[in-house]
């Protein structure tokens, strides 16, 4: 098995750090083997962002980018950038709060979520990509839910105040995803 993702969207919405937690849980507590790619726009915060993570059984030479199996947009050119190198019969992770543009291919599976909205109305925009995480954990299952929360615990545990609400954002995350994977046919 081997699952290739990109994750995309503005400077700021915490794509490096998504990516980072799940290449992180998935190289530390399990036997498969992950890549790590992130690139970076000519500006930070507000600007482009985006990162590719391969997990596989098998070893993993560079992620070529060009054929993903999923794909988390965060904003809407994002979704005109990658939709592209989304491969038939994958998934499309939305942050639907922001991303309103027409999805022209009938060929992939549509999972949105509205996780800027979400984290806004939890009181901190910044934990908007550990929702979407969890969406797309619970979603996929390609790593177990706890490993992927005992990293994020792991990585925030210099500042244990924000445990509780990123704890809350991910578990948030994991019933969006397990109701839309429940409900896909």
């Amino acid at each position: 098995m081997e699952t290739n993702l990109c994750v995309a969207g503005f400077g700021g919405q915490g794509v490096m750090t998504l990516g980072k937690f799940l290449a992180s849980a998935t190289c530390d507590s399990t036997d498969k083997n992950v890549t790590f790619f992130p690139s970076y726009g000519a500006e930070q915060r507000g600007g482009t962002a985006n990162c590719f993570v391969v997990i596989s059984d098998d070893m993993v030479g560079a992620p070529l980018g060009n054929v993903m199996d999923d794909l988390i947009v965060m904003n809407g050119p994002s979704l005109n950038k990658f939709i592209g190198t989304l491969k038939p019969g994958g998934n499309l992770f939305i942050n639907s709060s922001i991303v309103s543009d027409q999805i022209d291919r009938d060929d992939v599976t549509l999972i949105k979520a509205p996780v800027t909205e979400m984290a806004l109305e939890m009181g901190n925009a910044k934990v908007l990509n550990v929702i979407m995480l969890g969406v797309y954990v619970g979603y996929t299952e390609v790593v177990p839910p706890e490993v992927v929360w005992n990293t994020i615990e792991h990585k925030l545990g210099k500042k244990p105040k924000l445990l509780p609400l990123n704890k809350e954002a991910f578990e948030k995350g994991l019933e969006i995803g397990r109701s839309q994977r429940s409900n896909t046919p």
